[in-house]
Formats: structure tokens, sequence, C-alpha cells
């Protein structure tokens, strides 16, 4: 039987997330598995999963802020804002200087109002805005408050005609849309941009160097967690140690005495095994969810 834990994948191009999902639950032999935040299918790289219990930390790294390398090309539009998607409008965009190039990228950093791309996973009156757009419909989707912490641009080259790919680097928040900020610098160039490639580099502190590729994943089959659920949290959250006495109360729901720890955090038993993620407020540290075994 597959323990509980995460596993960091690094996901191929042309699969869904939910892809992986599927595979990593034949390869572990158990129903109980999810992803920590959708990747496209075009994209690659980091891809968190959760087996067992520790599906129920995912609601976290689902939060937790990522990195990207990717490739923009400006002086064409798609539909769907990636390379996915049908192009919709070419501009020749040779005559654009790299210094203009830099300064479309600019105004993409720190707090922005980002609208998202159409073609995306948000629900619409409790249907998806991809779906709607597929239908045939335009949809206009409300701007939302993310932060993009790094933007580099790290190349730009001009080996194609009439367009121009530019490399760049993102650290951001859950929820910012790499495909958006494509479309947001070709509209600022007015030459239209869109994604050509996308790999994502980091999920919180989980990367690329740890991850596995599903063929790594099938060579190890059933054992395919890499961090057991203990020291998934203890790498993702701050610790806290229990005594017997506050392990025994946690495990039952009970709350104990705050220590003024910054949460959520995770709190050990004296054998080390992994009982709860808690968050203290009003002098008392309370469970979010409790882990331990029945």
């Amino acid at each position: 039987m597959s323990t509980d834990g995460l596993i960091v994948v690094d996901k191929p191009g042309g699969m869904t997330s939910h892809d992986v999902v599927a595979r990593v639950r034949r390869l572990a032999r158990t129903r109980r598995v999810g992803h920590g935040g959708t990747l496209d299918p075009m994209a690659t790289g980091v891809l968190v999963i959760g087996v067992g219990r520790a599906t129920r930390l995912l609601t976290y790294v689902i939060g937790a802020g990522k990195s990207y390398t990717a490739t923009v090309r400006l002086g064409q539009a798609t539909v769907t804002d990636d390379a996915e998607g049908d192009v919709i409008a070419t501009t020749p965009a040779g005559q654009l200087t790299d210094a203009a190039v830099r300064d479309a990228f600019t105004p993409l950093t720190g707090e922005i109002d980002q609208v998202p791309s159409a073609v995306s996973a948000i629900k619409i009156n409790g249907q998806r805005a991809y779906q709607r757009v597929r239908e045939g419909e335009s949809v206009e989707l409300p701007a939302r408050r993310v932060t993009v912490s790094r933007l580099d641009v790290r190349a730009i080259r001009r080996d194609t005609p009439d367009v121009v790919d530019v490399d760049i680097d993102v650290t951001c928040s859950s929820g910012t849309y790499i495909r958006a900020l494509a479309r947001d610098a070709g509209l600022a160039l007015r030459v239209g941009g869109h994604l050509t490639a996308l790999r994502r580099t980091a999920v919180g502190n989980f990367t690329l160097a740890e991850a596995a590729t599903l063929a790594e994943l099938e060579q190890r089959a059933p054992e395919v967690v890499n961090l057991p659920l203990a020291a998934a949290a203890d790498r993702y959250f701050p610790r806290r140690d229990a005594t017997a006495t506050e392990a025994r109360t946690l495990s039952h729901g009970g709350p104990l005495d705050a220590t003024g720890l910054a949460g959520p955090y995770a709190v050990f038993g004296p054998d080390g095994g992994l009982i709860a993620i808690v968050s203290e407020r009003d002098g008392r540290a309370r469970a979010e969810i409790v882990l331990a075994p029945a």
C-alpha cells in the first residue's frame, strides 16, 4: 500500500494535470490522489501531487507562490493567449527595439490588476470560462489583484521574420496567469502577444531539482511518494513540537495554548509524527486539519 505524502512531478507537455493525477492513482494503487494547482496542457514542470492523507495539505500548496520560465511571442495574438489557440491577429513586430520590449514588461511587475485569460478554468455562473469561449461566447472576466514579485527578461530573439520571441523568468502569487502577461505585453506594444512555452520551476519551496518524471515514478511504483506526510509538512510549514499531553488533546480536536507562532504551522508529536496543521487566534492554537491517524 502506498504511503501518504507528496510527490513533486515534472509534468510533461501535452498532458492535463488531471491526466497526471490519473496516472499516479494507477501507480500508487489508491484513488486518494490530488494536485496542488493546475498546469495548462502545453506547460511542463512542477506539479505537486498529494497521495492519501497528504491530499489535505494541497489546499495550502495551491495558495503558494510560483516561479516559471516562459517564452512570449510578440507579433501574434491567439484566442487562448498561448500556442494552443488559433492566431486571431498578426502585426509585424520586427521593428520593435529591445528597449521597447523590456519597457513593455516593466509595468507588469509588482501588485497589478490582471484580467485572466478568457480561456481559463475560472467559473462564470457555474460554467468554466474556456467552455463558454469554445461555444462561441465572448467572455469578459473581471480583473484580479495579483503580485508579480520578479519578472526578468532573459533574452530577446529575432529568429523568425516579423515576430520577436522573449524569454522571461517570473515569480508570482498564486492565481497569476503568465499567458495574460504575454497578452498584456503584446497589447502595450500594439503587436499582440502570446505564450509559446511555459515551464513551472517552483511551487512554494518545491522545485524542479527534486521533481520526478512520470517514467521515474513508473520505475518505483507503487512507492511513488518522495516526501512522506511528516517530512512534507516539515518542509512546507513552520514547526511546533508538542508534549505527549498536547499531542493527545490536539489529535482529538482540542485546542492548545498559543505560542505566538505565525500560522498556519505544523504540530508534531513526541514520536515525530504529524498531528495537525494549526493556526492561532484569541490566545488558542486550534487545528485547521487533524492529520494524526485515528
